[in-house]
């Protein structure tokens, strides 16, 4: 159990000790290596310089935890360092660049703008620019699933909301043996497949002639919640179904898991966490006994052609930024890419009219619709979507909840503060004091949020830390205040009233604390 007052502590002292005790793959440095050098489950193709004693005790200093909750922490209105976006707050606050960009570097992010708003369409066209849609997809440009590069929603059930920011991922179990030797060795990786028709999520939409893979259907069930002082919240329940399946019933133990698209912000500065220092803060076997047994992800990277720890995802399922990118263009929008240069997207050999539809791969391209420059722009323009400025992060009832948020046990999980690693190629993240407030950890959120689908290690009970900086600023972008992975939570408070499992603790002391008490954690979490 959490204890008042308790947060795990962060060790950057010993910065990869913690990991070393947990067989994962080769994570631990060689004898002699200098203190923070990158573990092997660190991306490949981000360049760091290691860290010195004297800057690991350094750090130690600017990430203790707060004593003091009467003024706020120094540099603690900058989640983002140096790259926070400081411009008044309105519809467009999670479409800024890294305040500190290089002017040379700004056309790369407005050309990355560009195709990330691209409407794409089908093939063959005359706009060979922009053709390879689909066959099968969920939306014709990453902007229409993260709208002002926002969060998107469940359907609403009207008419015009063809609910393009929520999908349903699909996976059948797989025999351990199938995996890999690579994957093999990773302690606690799942088996699992694509469906052998549907693939690895589903399409709700097909271009002409082509039949969708299915229309996406909830049913919702409201749950009344008793909190002190004679308060009541209502919490709804989702039924996801798969209904109008195109191409007959999914295969025999189908697991699908709903999503909903996250906001985009930030996603640089986390790459830019050493993979040591979110190592460190894991403790699978809860050893300090706290009731908080964060794990790794240790996911299979295409671009490395190796496992490395997964940050990005709701599950912590994919490694780089632009990976993420490459699978979100092939999964959601049917277009090909260096590392997915599959021309039908996430079409299966059983789908013969989606694999023998044309494509958009151009020779000029190397036969593919989106190339290796296109998907280095996407991905810088990715990487830069600066975080915003915190707002009345100094006014008193916001610091009374600072105070509530670390004494419930949440800064547990979602912890504040990270510094990211001296990168020789990307000023934008390195080395700054960051404030995201997750530990990019998967935890067990206990029965009433699990999907019961497993990704790499996560189990089916098991989430990624969601990271809360701009969470504050989702009514004002996105239009609406719908959290957590399936958009089920209506507000902030909804949300942490959904926490089960390592969480439930922690939110059995949000429901009993005076309501004072209760109103300042909101308006602490509506700050970020």
């Amino acid at each position: 159990m959490l204890r008042s007052g308790h947060r795990k502590s962060f060790r950057p002292a010993a910065l990869i000790a913690g990991a070393c005790g947990v067989a994962l793959l080769a994570v631990c440095p060689p004898p002699g290596a200098v203190a923070g050098a990158p573990p092997a489950l660190q991306d490949p193709n981000l360049p760091a310089l290691p860290r010195s004693a004297e800057e690991i005790a350094r750090i130690r200093g600017v990430l203790a935890p707060p004593t003091d909750f009467s003024a706020p922490e120094p540099f603690e209105a900058m989640p983002g360092g140096a790259a926070t976006s400081r411009k008044r707050p309105n519809g467009d606050a999670f479409s800024q660049s890294s305040a500190n960009m290089p002017f040379e570097r700004e056309l790369d992010f407005k050309l990355g703008n560009g195709l990330f708003r691209k409407l794409w369409v089908s093939s063959p066209s005359s706009t060979r620019a922009s053709d390879g849609l689909g066959p099968l997809y969920n939306a014709r440009s990453c902007q229409r699933c993260h709208l002002k590069d926002g969060r998107g929603h469940p359907p609403t059930g009207e008419a015009k909301d063809r609910s393009v920011s929520t999908f349903l991922r699909v996976s059948i179990p797989a025999p351990q043996d199938s995996l890999p030797a690579a994957l093999a060795a990773v302690e606690g990786y799942i088996a699992t497949a694509p469906d052998p028709v549907y693939g690895g999520q589903l399409q709700d939409f097909g271009t002409p002639g082509m039949v969708a893979e299915y229309r996406l259907g909830v049913d919702w069930t409201e749950v009344p919640v008793a909190l002190s002082g004679g308060e009541t919240a209502s919490l709804r329940r989702p039924e996801w179904r798969a209904e109008a399946l195109g191409y007959g019933p999914l295969a025999e133990g189908a697991m699908l898991s709903p999503r909903v698209a996250p906001q985009m912000i930030g996603l640089g500065l986390l790459e830019a966490i050493p993979a040591a220092d979110i190592l460190a803060a894991a403790d699978p076997e809860d050893a300090d006994g706290d009731g908080i047994s964060g794990r790794a992800n240790i996911v299979w990277s295409e671009e490395a052609r190796r496992p490395l720890l997964g940050r990005f995802g709701l599950k912590a399922g994919m490694a780089t930024v632009s990976e993420q990118s490459a699978a979100a263009f092939a999964g959601d929008i049917g277009i090909s890419t260096p590392l997915f240069p599959a021309g039908a997207g996430d079409c299966t050999p059983a789908q013969t009219a989606c694999i023998e539809a044309p494509d958009g791969g151009d020779a000029i391209h190397g036969g593919l619709e989106a190339d290796a420059e296109a998907m280095r722009l996407v991905t810088f323009y990715a990487r830069n979507l600066a975080v915003p400025a915190r707002r009345d992060w100094d006014a008193p009832e916001v610091l009374r909840g600072k105070q509530v948020f670390h004494e419930t046990g949440c800064a547990a999980c979602h912890r504040p503060k990270f510094v990211t690693a001296r990168l020789t190629d990307r000023p934008e993240q390195s080395f700054q004091l960051i404030w995201p407030y997750t530990d990019l950890l998967l935890h067990d959120m206990g029965e009433g949020l699990a999907d019961h689908r497993p990704e790499a290690r996560a189990t089916g009970r098991e989430w990624r830390t969601p990271p809360l900086w701009g969470v504050g600023l989702t009514a004002t972008v996105s239009g609406h205040t719908h959290f957590l992975h399936d958009g089920r939570a209506r507000s902030l408070l909804e949300a942490v009233l959904w926490h089960g499992g390592e969480a439930e603790a922690a939110r059995d002391r949000v429901v009993e604390m005076p309501g004072d008490d209760r109103a300042a954690l909101i308006r602490f979490l509506e700050s970020l």
